[in-house]
Order: structure tokens, then sequence, then C-alpha cells
């Protein structure tokens, strides 16, 4: 982390530093490290009043560093913060990211909602592999992007779904500085002015069915979380998905790291000063984030509304549609909320983990 001889801390002044930090030209003890990491989290938090101590609060958990060091930091501050897990069927990569958001879990004793995406909806990541669509199979790398693509559209719906289920104020998620500087970057690359409007670290909830989602490590980096697991002692995935292969994403990163390296601080920014400067001043929010919402005609939850006379399915709905399909896997039928009856308080204990496997 840091570099051999780095000096001393320039927080306390006392002991050796273990990380340097360029973009802040400063260097830090591991104790003083893990107290900037939640000054910045508490930046982050009070900028846009993404949370109140009387939230309930579900962290979006993959087992990666990002994630298992959010919801590390929020319970550290005082949050009521329980975890979910969502099963992708990725083989050894899947099962090693569950017993670590488990083990972790059990350890700290917190509740964890499990959710088997196969199990629950009859499809899993490694399907779209194998069944890509056909504008898919024509792209370079399609194949691979297809893959990243329904991955995140099944982590939004599953983690709304359940935020909205078990009655959670909020939803957080552990998108960092780069993965929020790279989906900038992607999006002026292109000229998305639609996403550009919608790109923020907490989006509100909606009368339509939509949960508030906050990302409160928009202000620290990937190189930072993997530190703060290290000096904490946090086991987390260290391997990258083995799907990720063609993500568009990954290639954003590789090229702001190269300016990041020449001008540190490049990605801090590029990011806040959009942020802090454009988002609000060039762009129409009312516009955007006033899209009329209907249910969807599948599963009830909130889509954007179609043109007239068609009936309304939203993305998720149409994707398992067509995966269901081509897939030699038996479905279940639509969950619905009576098959996950809610726990009382005389049910569930403080002191345990519960893991509520809607399977």
């Amino acid at each position: 982390m840091g570099r051999p001889g780095g000096g001393r801390c320039l927080g306390c002044k006392e002991q050796d530093a273990v990380i340097d930090l360029a973009r802040h030209r400063t260097r830090y003890c591991g104790e003083c490290f893990v107290d900037h990491i939640r000054t910045q989290v508490r930046v982050a938090i009070d900028a846009y009043g993404m949370l109140r101590y009387d939230d309930e609060i579900l962290v979006a958990v993959s087992g990666g560093k990002d994630s298992l060091a959010l919801w590390d930091i929020l319970l550290d501050m005082g949050y009521n913060a329980s975890g979910l897990y969502l099963g992708l069927g990725i083989g050894g990569y899947s099962s090693r990211s569950e017993r670590i958001v488990r083990d972790y879990a059990e350890r700290r004793g917190v509740r964890l909602h499990v959710e088997d995406l196969a199990e629950e909806y009859g499809f899993d990541i490694p399907d779209s592999v194998k069944h890509p669509r056909r504008s898919d199979k024509k792209k370079k790398n399609g194949v691979g992007r297809a893959a990243c693509g329904t991955c995140g559209l099944s982590k939004r719906y599953v983690f709304n779904k359940t935020a909205l289920r078990h009655g959670y104020d909020v939803m957080a998620t552990g998108h960092n500085l780069d993965d929020e500087a790279a989906q900038l970057f992607g999006n002026v690359l292109r000229w998305q002015t639609e996403f550009m409007a919608r790109q923020s670290p907490m989006l509100p909830a909606s009368e339509g069915g939509l949960a508030r989602k906050v990302k409160p490590l928009y202000r620290l980096t990937e190189r930072e979380m993997a530190a703060y697991c290290i000096i904490k002692g946090l086991d987390y995935v260290v391997e990258e998905c083995p799907l990720v292969e063609g993500n568009t994403v990954m290639r954003y990163k590789d090229a702001l790291n190269e300016l990041e390296r020449a001008a540190p601080g490049t990605k801090a920014h590029f990011l806040f000063g959009f942020l802090d400067r454009v988002r609000d001043e060039h762009f129409d929010q009312d516009e955007h984030f006033g899209t009329s919402l209907v249910p969807c005609d599948d599963c009830g939850l909130p889509t954007p509304a179609h043109q007239p006379g068609q009936t309304p399915v939203c993305a998720f709905c149409r994707t398992r549609g067509r995966l269901l399909q081509l897939v030699d896997r038996p479905a279940r039928s639509d969950a619905s909320d009576d098959e996950h009856p809610e726990r009382t308080p005389e049910q569930t204990s403080e002191q345990t983990t519960e893991q509520d496997v809607t399977a």
C-alpha cells in the first residue's frame, strides 16, 4: 500500500505510514486511514442527505471489496444496515462470493437476505452468455457485454424488489469514484445526455415504487477500498468476474487510470466538477426524473410508460421472458409477496444472522 520508507503518518504524526494518497498529498497509518475513509463517507452522506440514523438501509453485497467495505463502514458508523446477496450462478466465483458474505454477516450478527436468480426467476447469468441476442452476436465482445448487461439489470430489479418487499427506506451500493468516473466518461464520449442527467450519488424514491438509492463511496477510489479491507482484515473476492471480458467500462477505467497516474486527482476533478458545476446547471432534472411510470404487466413493479396501445412490460421481464424460452430449466411462476412472509420481531434475533433464502 505504502512505499518503503514512506515516513510518518501525516495524520497523527506518530505512527509509520502504511499508505500514500497522492491525490490528497498525504500519507496515513492504518488508524488514521480508516478515519479518512469514514470522513469521506460522512462528507458524501451529508452533501446529499443520503441517510438518517433512523433509516432502515439495505446494502447490496456481492462479496467484493467495495460492497463489503461499505457495509462495514455503515455498521461502524452506527447505521441500521442489512445486506442482500444475489446468487448469479457463475460457478465457483458465485460460491466463494456467497460464502464470504454469509461469513461476514454471521461474524457481525446482522441480517442478510440471500436470493438466487436461477431458483427464483428461472435463469442465471451464464444463460445470457449461452443465449445472447442476435444483435449482441454481431458486436465485438458482444456476448460478454450481454452478460454484464443482464447482470446489472437483474441486480437492480432484485435489489429494488427486495427493498420494497421488506420495507427498507433506502438502498445503498458500493459504487466508488472509479466506477462513477468511468460511467461519466463513457456517457460523455457518446453524449448520452439522458444518462448524464440521471447520474448522481443519490436517486430519489418514486411514487411508482422505486426505492431511494445512494452511493456513499463515490468520493473514494478502488485502491482506497482495497486498502480499507486489508487494514480491517475483511476477506473479499479478489478476482474479477470471469464473465467481465468485453465490458466497455473496464477500458474506460484503464484510460482514466493512465490520466490519474500522470496527474493525481484527475478522476475526482472530472466527476466532482460534473456533479457540482455541470449536472444541475445544464440538465433539466424535471425532464429526466419526471418520466411517467406505470406498473409492469408481468410483475407489477414500475416501468416507464410505453406507447399508447402497447402492453407495459419492464426490461427485466422482457429479458427473463426471452431467456426462459431458451433455457432448459424449470422456471417458477412470478413470486408473490405472500411466498415471502415477513418475520415478526419475536422471530428475529438481533444477535444472530437472519438469512432469508427466497427460493
